[in-house]
């Protein structure tokens, strides 16, 4: 990311809203503005190999692993405004398992980008299925959106749920069932 240009444009954008970015309390504005957005996008520039880093291990086991609650913040591609809550996924292994933390590496990769919540979940499900080959995966987002929070119809309480299911969470009801309950979310009926 050119930061010098994107700190222009900022300064710009201030002009554009009524500020002067002369002012004492937005002169460094652009610099922080610019260091904030090459964080918020360093998704675009995340290699998902070196997130995994081959920290992708054999265990003959057939169970189904959850990680449940990992914070997620990205923002919303149509109003670039953020998003932010919470991400439940399960997978079972065909041999292969994750090492915990790269659950959550994965999460943050995909979300550090402009997004839509539906796009997001898909693309962390299937990261998962892909890297393992797994028997099934399956993932539900759950955020609050500030471009429908602090905008538009302006609805403080909504939350927005989203699910990918692949695999054996998408084809047996049984272990998408027992997926929703171990996330604490009621079983499909």
């Amino acid at each position: 990311m050119n930061q010098e240009r994107v700190q222009e444009l900022i300064r710009e954008l201030l002009t554009e809203i009524g500020e002067d970015p002369d002012r004492e309390g937005l002169l460094d504005t652009p610099q922080r503005v610019a260091k904030a957005w090459e964080y918020l996008t360093s998704g675009y520039r995340t290699d998902i190999d070196e997130v995994i880093n081959g920290a992708i291990f054999t265990q003959d086991i057939n169970n189904m692993v959850i990680a449940r609650n990992i914070e997620i913040y990205s923002l919303c591609e149509h109003h670039m405004l953020p998003f932010f809550g919470k991400c439940h996924l399960g997978y079972i292994s065909q041999g292969n398992v994750f090492g915990i933390s790269k659950l959550a590496r994965l999460a943050d990769a995909y979300s550090r980008r402009l997004q839509i919540q539906e796009r997001l979940t898909e693309q962390i499900a299937r990261a998962i299925m892909d890297n393992i080959n797994a028997e099934g995966v399956g993932v539900v987002v759950e955020c609050h959106h500030l471009c429908m929070m602090m905008r538009g119809v302006e609805k403080q309480n909504s939350i927005m749920t989203t699910s990918s299911m692949l695999g054996s969470f998408h084809n047996a009801e049984a272990t998408r069932n027992e997926f929703l309950t171990l996330i604490g979310r009621p079983p499909v009926m």
